[in-house]
């Protein structure tokens, strides 16, 4: 049973600077959602309700977000914004969300390694907070399905066109399945003709606790930084993977062009301006 999860934001987030400098990319917004909201709600859709969130500097915006404030929620009620109210009290209430520091930027490896102490001795999910996935997926569940049947860690994969995968991490192994996969290798940023697939590493993991040991026998790489990928690598020689293939959309909001993207296609699914923002798109593509 998966009780807890994890979602690494300690990042500068430097590809949206300036807006990046006092805010933190995570809670750059969606229309009028911060990013990693949909990322906690994605994991409370899914019945788990313990998050550690890794935080750095910058990043008390976010532990404010999902606290009360109960000034607002007075001047809320005062004013009659029963909908708004809601909607704020809402946020606090989703889950017992904790959060730890961590001291340097060392890579998402060593952000991991931050959740031992939480985690214990129990497997945990662990969403990247720059990357979101389509709800209709219910990834979460499909991938807790597969760890419940294999009990041995889950990897979400997307395939993507092969020229590109020197963006991702790679997954190299063989179809088990209908869309499942048992993975042996994993690759970071490969060159394209060295690539064991065209399977990337979706953002989204279950990971047994195993994965911390193997964090701490990962030295680090060029850049200095310990890379989960390296650490995932040690730990397939020794124990089984498992890969569970997107039937869904992924978002990433990691950079400007997809961020820009991503609330196109969330601002078209709105009831409440999703009719007329079409409207307005095609009268933007009719003027190009």
């Amino acid at each position: 049973m998966i009780r807890k999860a994890v979602i690494p934001a300690a990042g500068f987030g430097t590809r949206f600077l300036p807006a990046s400098k006092s805010q933190p990319k995570e809670m750059l917004p969606i229309v009028d959602t911060p990013t990693i909201q949909y990322v906690i709600e994605e994991v409370v859709a899914a019945g788990i309700t313990d998050i550690l969130m890794i935080i750095g500097k910058g990043k008390r915006a976010i532990e404010e977000h999902f606290d009360r404030n109960f000034e607002l929620e007075a001047e809320l009620e005062e004013t009659g914004k029963q909908e708004e109210l809601r909607a704020v009290r809402r946020i606090s209430s989703l889950a017992n969300i904790h959060f730890v520091w961590q001291k340097e930027l060392n890579g998402l490896g060593d952000a991991v390694s931050c959740a031992r102490s939480h985690v214990g001795n129990e497997p945990f999910y662990l969403a990247l907070g720059d990357t979101l996935i389509d709800p209709a997926a219910r990834v979460v569940r499909e991938m807790i399905r597969a760890f419940e049947r294999y009990q041995e860690s889950v990897i979400l994969l997307e395939e993507v066109d092969r020229a590109k995968v020197g963006r991702y991490g790679v997954v190299g192994g063989k179809r088990v399945g209908a869309g499942l996969w048992l993975i042996d290798r994993f690759v970071e940023k490969p060159k394209p003709s060295e690539a064991p697939s065209n399977l990337a590493i979706a953002a989204r993991y279950i990971l047994t606790p195993e994965i911390f040991d193997a964090i701490a026998r990962t030295k680090p790489a060029r850049n200095g930084e310990i890379q989960l990928t390296d650490a995932m690598s040690r730990l397939v020689r020794e124990r089984a993977a498992y890969g569970v293939l997107l039937k869904g959309e992924r978002y990433d909001i990691g950079n400007k062009l997809d961020f820009l993207k991503t609330n196109v296609a969330f601002g078209l699914r709105r009831p409440d301006i999703g009719r007329d923002f079409r409207k307005y798109l095609r009268k933007v593509a009719a003027e190009l």
